[in-house]
């Protein structure tokens, strides 16, 4: 992979926080933050509150499924269009290439960075876990230059350690919101820079802002929410981008669009909704998707976070289904809310 700029990293070294969440001496601590680490602070259900007689059961048949395989027809893949990728590289325009689930390489004025970056097959700590059945639309090694990568949270799926060390060529800086670095620092991936909500960081010409998101997080036993989640916003001139990452419904969609809009793409997540009781609070619906692309205002939106995983129990065909049935309904329509297969690359 070839090294992001020279003067980008030092742009990103000398990186300037805007946010005002941040807690200054004697000043109340956010909301969300904790003695044992973060939580949502709205006055919301947390995702502990579904039962066990839901939880333990979903569980049992998520180990079934990753040994036995999907249950449902994937989304289609394709030949990345490869001359087009090149090409608005080239003429400094604006694109976005769906990698698979939460995974896009977006391209803006000549800047290029990747959104959660997962290549691999399985989506666990173990052999076993929710299996990759689609490849990846682009190849990894020659993806080409990178100028910086932002991550979510900490979920398997979405934070790739085999990935992220094949990335890290010691230049292109790595994102993330806050207590996420030490385990990015144990595997020498980096630089990295570590954000919390509503702060940002200028890198070359891009502005990005760590956001809100309804979440949590979680890799081990003992860690629950030791770490921060949350989305990130992409400003190049008067274009600007919304990565949601992984979240529930949340008054906050309403405050990152006042805030941070107009936006013109938000790349919003629509599956792994099933079982409700349990999802609910940390995953949105095909329906409250496009309720919260309608909550930022923004100009247009693309469809992530499923057919590449089997991470939840709705049919495969679902959601990308329910999805342009909402925009229709919202008045909106595939012209502006796109479902993509993976591989495939437009330009916005």
């Amino acid at each position: 992979m070839q090294s992001s700029s020279l003067m980008a990293l030092l742009l990103a070294l000398a990186m300037t926080l805007m946010g005002n969440t941040q807690s200054q001496a004697g000043e109340p601590r956010p909301r969300h933050h904790t003695d044992q680490g973060f939580q949502n602070p709205w006055r919301l259900p947390n995702h502990d509150d579904a039962p066990a007689s839901v939880t333990l059961p979903f569980f049992l048949r998520q180990v079934g499924a990753s040994i036995v395989g999907n249950r449902g027809i994937a989304p289609k893949r394709i030949a990345p269009d490869h001359r087009l990728i090149e090409q608005v590289a080239a003429e400094g325009d604006y694109s976005i290439t769906w990698v698979g689930h939460s995974t896009f390489l977006v391209q803006m004025a000549g800047v290029r960075f990747l959104t959660d970056p997962t290549w691999s097959n399985t989506a666990s700590p173990l052999p076993i876990g929710p299996r990759r059945f689609v490849a990846p639309g682009l190849d990894l090694e020659s993806i080409g230059r990178i100028d910086f990568v932002v991550i979510s949270h900490n979920h398997y799926d979405h934070l790739d350690l085999s990935t992220l060390k094949t990335l890290a060529d010691g230049d292109t800086p790595f994102l993330v919101p806050l207590a996420n670095t030490e385990t990015l620092n144990r595997h020498g991936i980096g630089p990295l820079f570590e954000l919390d909500w509503w702060e940002s960081i200028q890198i070359g010409d891009a502005r990005i802002d760590c956001v809100p998101a309804r979440h949590w997080s979680r890799r081990a036993i003992t860690d629950m929410n030791r770490s921060l989640w949350g989305g990130w916003v992409v400003r190049i001139g008067d274009r600007a981008v919304y990565f949601a990452g992984d979240t529930g419904m949340f008054p906050g969609f309403v405050e990152i669009g006042e805030r941070l809009g107009p936006i013109d793409l938000a790349m919003m997540p629509i599956g792994a909704y099933e079982p409700r009781a349990m999802m609910e609070p940390a995953h949105l619906n095909p329906e409250e998707a496009i309720a919260a692309v309608l909550a930022t205002k923004a100009v247009r939106s693309v469809a992530m976070h499923f057919g590449t995983f089997e991470l939840s129990e709705e049919p495969l065909h679902e959601p990308p289904e329910r999805f342009v049935r909402a925009s229709e309904a919202a008045g909106r329509g595939s012209e502006v809310d796109w479902v993509f297969k993976i591989g495939e690359t437009r330009k916005f």
